[in-house]
């Protein structure tokens, strides 16, 4: 069974599930890759819109990699109230496991405040790894 980690800031849930890539890793290289999916849920009473996002990639050396970009897999989507949002991307490291988190930068669709809410830390275990580290 695959874990979901969900985090919910100001009535928007994120809920995220890693899985390795074997086809696309290389362990004798030093290449793992992962898939990730992502599903954002508006549980509160106005739309909202994510404009921006802010990972923090990080692998079994400690070493964190930030990226910065314009929405998610090329949208900026609008939830109304009750609505959800998902997608997959991914990224590759060069050691057998680490972990995510990070932020979506998001605006109230009445107020047009601006907002950040969290993406809960997710575990990236492969195979390679004589146990579950994160």
């Amino acid at each position: 069974m695959i874990e979901e980690y969900t985090a919910t800031t100001r009535s928007i849930m994120v809920g995220v599930r890693s899985f390795y890539l074997t086809d696309q890793s290389q362990p004798e290289d030093n290449h793992f890759v992962w898939a990730y999916r992502v599903r954002i849920e508006n549980l509160g009473t106005v739309p909202v819109q994510l404009l921006r996002r802010t990972w923090n990639i990080t692998d079994s050396l400690g070493r964190t990699q930030t990226i910065h970009g314009e929405g998610v897999i090329g949208e900026q989507p609008v939830l109304d109230p009750g609505e959800q949002f998902e997608y997959t991307s991914g990224t590759p490291l060069e050691t057998p496991s680490g972990f995510m988190s990070g932020f979506y930068h998001m605006v109230d669709g009445i107020t047009g405040e601006a907002f950040d809410i969290a993406v809960p830390a997710f575990s990236l275990d492969s195979p390679h790894l004589p146990g579950r580290v994160h």
